[in-house]
This record gives C-alpha cells, sequence and structure tokens, in this order.
C-alpha cells in the first residue's frame, strides 16, 4: 500500500506537497467574496425589471463561484509537471473549439463567441487565452529555445520572438473571426509579456509591438462596428443616446460616489441607467456606492494579489513554472488595468470584463482555475510563508 502512495506521488496524481500560500489563498477570497458581493447589490434593479426577480443574477452566479471554487481546489491539487506536459493538448483544443464557434457558436448582444452546452454556454476564447500562457511557457522552458535565446543574432530573434509570435497568431486569426477585438488585445498582451519575461530581445520586441499596435489600429479603423466604437470614444457626449449612453452614464457614477460613497446597495444608476450594471462596468457602480475609498481599497487587493502573483513566480527554481506563475498574473493585471481603462474612458469601450467582479459563468471557472494553477504552483516557490 505504501509503495503506492509513493508510486502516486512521483506520478503527481496524489501528490504530497507542501501547503499552498496562505496570503495568496486569502486574497483570492476576498476578491471573489467582495465581487460577489457588488454583483448582488449592483444587478437588483435590472434583474427585477427585466426578469422579475432581484436575485435572478446572484442566484446564478453563486452556483458558477462554487463550481469555480471547487475548481481552484482541484486543480491546486494537481502537481505542475502535469501542467507541462498537457498545455500542447489544451492548446490545441482551444484551437479546435475557436473553430467551431463560426459554424456551431450562439450568437448573443450581436456576437457570436459561444458554444451552447446544454443550458449552459462556454466563451472558447476565454479557455485560449490560459492555453496561450501554458503553451508559451511550456516553449520559453524548452533546453533548445534557451540556448538558442542566450545567443545574439537571428536565432535569437526567431526563437525569442517571431515563433512565439505565431503561435499567438495561430489563435488570433480564429478569434478575429469572432470581431472579438477585446479578446485580441488581451492576447497580445499576453504574449509580449511572456517574451519579455522569457528575456526575449528588446529593441525588437519594441518594434514589433509599435508595428502589432499599427495593426490593431487599422484593423479597427477598417471594421464599421470598431470604428464606430473609436468615433464614440473620442467624445462621447456627441452620441449621448446612440452608443456614448454607457460611457457617459459610467462616468456619472464614479463622480456621484465622491469620497465615501452612497452606501452599499444606495446605487441611483444602477436602476436601468448604467446598462447591466453587473458586467463590464460593475466598477462605477462600485465607485458609486462605495466612494473613493472603497474602490481604493479593491483596488489595492488587486494590486496586493498581483504583487504576490509575481512573489510566487518569481520565487520558483523551475522555469516552466515561474514563467506560467508570472503569466498568468500578468494576464490578471492586464484585464483589471484594461477595465478600468474603459469604464474611465481612457480606452475604448470593448467588452473587458473586470476579474471576480463582473457576472460571468465560464469566465469566472476559467479564472479560478487559473489560480489553482496558481495555488498549486506557489507549493513549489521558496518564499517566506
Amino acid at each position: 500500500m505504501k509503495s503506492k502512495i509513493k508510486h502516486f506521488a512521483k506520478e503527481g496524481i496524489f501528490p504530497v506537497r507542501p501547503p499552498v500560500d496562505v496570503k495568496l489563498l486569502f486574497l483570492l477570497l476576498a476578491l471573489s467574496l467582495i465581487g460577489s458581493l457588488m454583483i448582488f447589490s449592483a444587478s437588483t434593479a435590472y434583474a427585477e425589471t427585466r426578469f422579475g426577480d432581484a436575485y435572478y443574477f446572484i442566484k446564478r452566479q453563486s452556483v458558477w463561484l462554487i463550481l469555480g471554487l471547487i475548481t481552484m481546489l482541484l486543480v491546486c491539487r494537481i502537481s505542475p509537471t502535469r501542467f507541462s506536459r498537457y498545455a500542447l493538448p489544451i492548446f490545441l483544443s482551444a484551437v479546435f473549439l475557436l473553430a467551431l464557434v463560426p459554424f456551431l457558436g450562439s450568437e448573443a448582444g450581436g456576437a457570436k463567441r459561444w458554444l451552447a452546452l446544454g443550458p449552459f454556454t462556454f466563451q472558447p476564447s476565454e479557455l485560449s487565452k490560459t492555453a496561450l500562457i501554458l503553451l508559451l511557457a511550456r516553449y520559453f522552458a524548452a533546453p533548445s529555445v534557451q540556448d538558442a535565446m542566450a545567443k545574439r543574432g537571428k536565432r535569437n530573434v526567431l526563437y525569442g520572438i517571431v515563433y512565439p509570435i505565431l503561435l499567438f497568431l495561430s489563435v488570433t486569426l480564429l478569434v478575429l473571426l469572432e470581431k472579438h477585438l477585446s479578446c485580441i488585445i488581451i492576447l497580445g498582451c499576453i504574449t509580449v509579456c511572456m517574451i519579455f519575461l522569457a528575456g526575449g530581445n528588446g529593441r525588437v520586441l519594441g518594434t514589433m509591438c509599435f508595428g502589432g499596435g499599427a495593426a490593431v489600429t487599422v484593423f479597427a479603423l477598417s471594421v464599421e462596428y470598431t470604428r464606430r466604437r473609436i468615433t464614440i470614444w473620442r467624445n462621447p457626449a456627441l452620441y449621448p443616446r446612440d452608443g456614448g449612453w454607457q460611457t457617459l452614464q459610467g462616468l456619472m457614477a464614479i463622480g456621484s460616489g465622491g469620497l465615501f460613497g452612497l452606501g452599499l446597495g444606495n446605487s441611483r444608476l444602477k436602476h436601468m441607467y448604467v446598462s447591466e450594471p453587473q458586467n463590464d462596468f460593475i466598477f462605477t457602480i462600485v465607485c458609486e456606492e462605495l466612494g473613493l475609498v472603497g474602490a481604493t481599497l479593491i483596488l489595492s487587493l488587486f494590486a496586493l494579489l498581483v504583487i504576490r502573483g509575481f512573489v510566487v513566480g518569481g520565487s520558483i527554481s523551475d522555469r516552466f513554472s515561474s514563467l506560467l506563475g508570472m503569466g498568468l498574473t500578468a494576464k490578471l493585471a492586464i484585464q483589471v488595468l484594461l477595465n478600468i481603462a474603459v469604464i474611465t474612458n481612457a480606452l475604448p469601450n470593448t467588452g473587458i470584463s473586470l476579474p471576480f467582479f463582473s457576472y460571468g459563468g465560464s469566465s469566472l471557472v476559467m479564472l479560478f482555475a487559473e489560480m489553482g494553477i496558481l495555488l498549486s504552483l506557489s507549493r513549489e516557490a521558496h518564499i517566506r510563508r
């Protein structure tokens, strides 16, 4: 019996390993609980008006939250060696599911981005973000790639930048069919971060980032849907009822919160002013109800989570695990920054959710799966607990 347990532990099936990082776990649970509370507070008026049930969204989100927590607990028990082993199959699965969307996908809000799984829907683009991080971490950890990047010249650029960008493009071309610009932006930022963390050539990377930004701009201006969003973004006040409404009401909610806010549940603009306030613009309701102080505290929790994630990733000796941990943390930071930039109109409205706060099923479960990976990696980190 003892020999079987040792065998399972060695294979990573039933690993006997140190406990997860407590600080990281506490920050994750704190943000998930606060996020669920804010979804309930922000959604009651909209849910009552549209569905006749003020608890419509929180009941569904609670189910996804429980599934997400279970997923996180299961994933955090998996050995990091298995993440490396299954990186390619997961990436190929994500590509396959993305390829199915144009043919079998279900449409919502004028976009076809979901696959129906019985009564549930799943967004393959959410899986693609995690899959890209996994594959890039495995790629950069390969000894042959490390040897090529250690040298100067064409091999350094080819292995350190060109090949990773080709992996990024293999996913992006499929996401492009969905006209999902926000996902493309996030995938691009993830790729740049992974190349930077792996030690890619800085000058070449900067040049390619400039070229990529120019390409995204050209694409955005060539498509009517995105071109219109950019036009509205430049001056939303000129389109108060024709595209600029969400931004204007969101900015009003942020400003009306003042220093300490109107109080939890006392938002005025969630009453059918901020459209679907439980989704991408939920942080505007946070600002209105909790004020500058409450919003700053929540952003501070996000900052501490990102810092702790980088500390965990940077404290692991194994290159794959280190890149994976920092890549997942970078993805979280990117989404938070982009969401805040959108709601404050620093960027055009591109539909980027706020982790732990925005309503959604597949995105929440995938987020908890990523955090489960980060917790698993924290067992390997050589840091003071």
